[in-house]
């Protein structure tokens, strides 16, 4: 069981503005690294007492740093300052002096580092299997692969151990980890993240990755850390707007019935069945396309002229310690070995032949949307063959970097075997918000638990217009998340944002009468009140008037200071409503006095 608080974003800022410290989630942390018992999930825990200075370190909670008191873990071929980067190969292992650009640019934004997690070597794997630390185990069933190359990164967040992790994606190891244990992958455009301190395994196709509980915390995580990094020769320069609801009048492409695969697996077909049957419900148009050309160019990645790729990020060690890499491994970077620039050359051409026969039809479309994997595979699969299942998992993953492709694989409604369900949604380079904003979508379409926890899934709705045809809005009471009065908010397409406090220039009442019950806020001289817990939401203004029309007096909405000298449209309250109301302005938080009452 996952006790504690879970550890979505909207959970921790809700309990960080409630007065928890970043200190507790750390111990909870450990206690549920404790509690999972894999001592193959990371190869470098950093001590408790490290996580513990971080977490102090931070001072009071500053809502204005999106990542503020978060845990995360990285996979280990990603660099950070004084600690280990093995890529699992204990040969190759070596201490940087830096950390990775953007592992720098998540803690700058308050996250907390926990480790670093096992994965297959030099990240050559789509089954987390080919490591010779020892795999973790899946988080949901341990007879399935924990899914590769970043295993560990999946594994984790699965688990409740992190909010979120990064990982890294050349052939599909941000998106397989994550259907194979029921989280959140998504692969960004590439270029958006920077490679400065990551080791490569195709230096022209790789990307960090980012796994999570929610599509909304991929994208908070994706988005704070997606910064142009100008010493990344490969870096691109990709906005990272706000997601809104999509269009329902969208046109989704997925495989054709005679190109659909799925290994016989009836339980998957249905599911993906399922899946595209509530797209057509919610107004989407499907075209069917042909995937065979795109199967052609997933088996280049392993079988093409990348694999050369593969060879020269591992040159140094492969021909000075060949017998130092991983069997499999080993055997799939030496098939590089005897390949020439003509047959490099070949292949090229033949990529190009082959996006051109399929570009029309994807163009044609608004976004794809495929199983994220074809079936399961199980470890026994693997130690019979180890070369068959894991191209098997890369079938709708191996091509999408190759075409340029950004895309999140979401969770589904589990299967009728039980087993977890999930889709993954592509689209064109730069639209890594439309394809969040879809995988939103499809998350809220059920209920199911995060991972391999009890937490449940958080309900969360998309504005259905640009931020800047928005109003902000400040709640402090029974509007806010899983309260009596939230659904008239979400009804009207409101979005949570963040937890915030106002300025301490309020006095906060509980005020009388029968219904719901519901708090009062009143302005009092500067600094004579106290910081008042809010939640902020952002609400389509066409909405707003209807919104409006559901607040009885003595409540209005006003203009609120915010704990950063900024406003927001907020509840507040005439001062005759305070005859006769309690005054609970000392304990300046609406959750918080419902939990004394209770």
């Amino acid at each position: 069981m996952s006790a504690g608080t879970p550890l979505t974003l909207s959970s921790l800022a809700q309990a960080y503005s409630a007065g928890a410290s970043p200190t507790q989630i750390v111990e909870q942390v450990y206690s549920r690294i404790k509690e999972v018992d894999d001592p193959n999930i990371f190869l470098c825990l950093f001590p408790k007492e490290e996580l513990l200075e971080a977490a102090r370190a931070l001072g009071s909670f500053d809502p204005s740093r999106p990542l503020w008191g978060v845990p995360f873990v990285i996979k280990d071929n990603i660099d950070v300052a004084g600690k280990p980067t093995t890529a699992a190969c204990p040969d190759f292992a070596y201490v940087p002096e830096e950390t990775a650009f953007v592992v720098q640019r998540l803690q700058e934004a308050g996250a907390l580092l926990i480790g670093k997690t096992n994965l297959d070597q030099f990240a050559t794997g789509l089954v987390g299997v080919r490591t010779p630390y020892g795999a973790p185990k899946n988080a949901i069933d341990p007879e399935i692969v924990p899914g590769g190359s970043s295993g560990g990164s999946g594994v984790a967040v699965a688990h409740g151990i992190a909010s979120f992790s990064l990982g890294t994606d050349t052939a599909g190891s941000g998106r397989v980890p994550a259907a194979l244990n029921n989280i959140v992958g998504l692969k960004p455009t590439l270029g958006a993240l920077s490679a400065t301190g990551l080791v490569p395994a195709c230096r022209t196709l790789d990307t960090i990755s980012v796994f999570a509980l929610t599509v909304s915390d991929a994208y908070t995580a994706y988005s704070t850390a997606a910064v142009y990094d100008p010493k990344d020769a490969y870096a691109r320069d990709i906005a990272t707007p706000d997601m809104v609801a999509p269009p329902k009048a969208m046109t989704i492409g997925i495989p054709s019935v005679d190109s659909i695969r799925f290994e016989g697996d009836k339980a998957q077909a249905a599911s993906f069945e399922e899946t595209v049957a509530a797209l057509k419900d919610s107004g989407a148009t499907i075209n069917e396309i042909d995937f065979e050309p795109l199967y052609e160019i997933a088996k280049m990645l392993y079988f093409g002229a990348w694999v050369a790729e593969r060879y020269a990020a591992t040159e140094s060690i492969f021909s000075t310690k060949p017998d130092a890499l991983y069997p499999v491994t080993q055997k799939i970077i030496g098939s590089a070995v005897g390949k020439t620039a003509a047959d490099t050359f070949k292949d090229f051409y033949k990529l190009k032949d082959l996006i051109a026969s399929v570009k029309p039809a994807i163009d044609a479309c608004d976004v794809l949307c495929v199983p994220s994997i074809p079936t399961f595979a199980t470890v026994a699969d693997l130690e019979a063959d180890p070369m068959g299942p894991n191209n098997m998992l890369g079938t709708y993953t191996n091509f999408v970097n190759l075409i340029d492709m950004c895309g999140i694989a979401v969770p589904t409604p589990a299967r009728s075997d039980g087993r977890p369900g999930s889709v993954t949604i592509l689209a064109k380079a730069g639209d890594d918000a439309k394809t969040a904003a879809v995988a939103t979508q499809i998350e809220a379409w059920g209920a199911r638990l995060l991972g391999a926890t009890d937490w449940a899934l958080e309900p969360v709705s998309l504005p259905t217009d640009a931020p800047g045809d928005t109003i902000r809005i400040a709640v402090c009471g029974a509007h806010m998340l899983d309260l009596p009065l939230n659904h008239t908010m979400t009804e009207r397409g409101a979005r949570y944002v963040r937890a915030d406090t106002s300025a301490p220039d309020y006095l906060f009442y509980a005020l009388p009468g029968a219904g719901v019950a519901r708090p009062g806020m009143v302005r009092t001289e500067a600094g004579k009140g106290a910081a008042i817990a809010l939640e902020l939401w952002d609400m389509p203004i066409d909405a707003f008037g209807s919104f409006m029309k559901t607040i009885p007096a003595p409540l209005g909405i006003g203009t609120l200071t915010l704990s950063d000298g900024t406003t927001a449209q907020g509840f507040i309250c005439e001062a005759i409503a305070t005859e006769g109301a309690t005054d609970i302005t000392e304990i300046a938080d609406w959750r918080k006095y419902l939990a004394k009452q209770t």
